[in-house]
């Protein structure tokens, strides 16, 4: 089977590591930053190019969501398979006479992070059952988490990742910009966050919640609202009352 990734950023070069790392083998990595797709190319030993597009019987397009459509009008071949990783997308965003697919790795994708790619939950949606058992195979062979998923879900898996992961990560850069204005190294508050990562791995997320909210301790969520303004107040004010609400505080 020849299979060519398109796309040269995290997403991308990620996947074509997975690939390579678990012996399936790679045609091309395609794509319009060149000096990206050099440096992949030259750490994967996996040919790439910015004008040709190989020919092949599976494309994966790792790319935005805003560019999915238009890189997929650069598909003619029919008889293939082109897979997006999107999670938000539906396979019906490809354009084209070939077979569609969404091939969506849940993970938070850095290029300077390794990853440890057989924890990676892979979730695809195919038109027949020949092309979801051809994906099965592949995402099997790089992961032990794979299972089949509707748009309609994968919209709600999407979400979700969006509030555990993006939000939870803005928070700590907000949280950074407070350690870093009182010149409190931020490094010291790593074993607390890795602490209350690890307990979620354990119990309940709402049975781990701690704090002044949870507890309904007027003094300190005052205090705490003297010590910001503008958007960070806004920020502490919403988690704040949401926390309550749960609770019924």
């Amino acid at each position: 089977m020849q299979i060519v990734i398109i796309g040269s950023g995290n997403v991308a070069y990620h996947l074509a590591k997975a690939f390579v790392l678990k012996n399936i083998p790679l045609a091309q990595i395609f794509g319009r930053n060149t000096e990206n797709l050099k440096k992949i190319s030259e750490e994967l030993h996996v040919p790439y190019s910015t004008e040709h597009l190989e020919d092949a019987d599976l494309y994966i397009i790792c790319v935005s969501d805003q560019s999915v459509e238009s890189v997929s009008q650069m598909i003619t071949k029919k008889n293939c398979l082109v897979a997006h990783t999107s999670g938000s997308l539906s396979k019906e965003i490809l354009i084209g006479g070939y077979r569609k697919a969404s091939f969506y790795p849940l993970q938070t994708f850095s290029k300077s992070k390794n990853l440890e790619y057989e924890k990676i939950p892979f979730f695809i949606e195919t038109e027949t059952e020949e092309d979801k058992k051809l994906l099965f195979d592949i995402a099997s062979q790089v992961s032990k988490n794979v299972m089949e998923s509707s748009h309609e879900k994968r919209k709600y898996i999407h979400l979700t990742a969006v509030f555990a992961c993006n939000f939870v990560n803005h928070l700590f850069s907000k949280a950074k910009e407070i350690s870093d204005s009182q010149e409190i190294p931020f490094d010291y508050f790593l074993p607390l966050i890795d602490e209350m990562v690890q307990k979620i791995h354990e119990i309940d997320p709402k049975s781990a919640q701690t704090g002044p909210a949870v507890r309904n301790d007027v003094r300190v969520l005052e205090m705490h609202e003297q010590l910001l303004k503008d958007e960070s107040l806004a920020i502490y004010k919403t988690m704040n009352h949401s926390i309550k609400k749960m609770y019924e505080l």
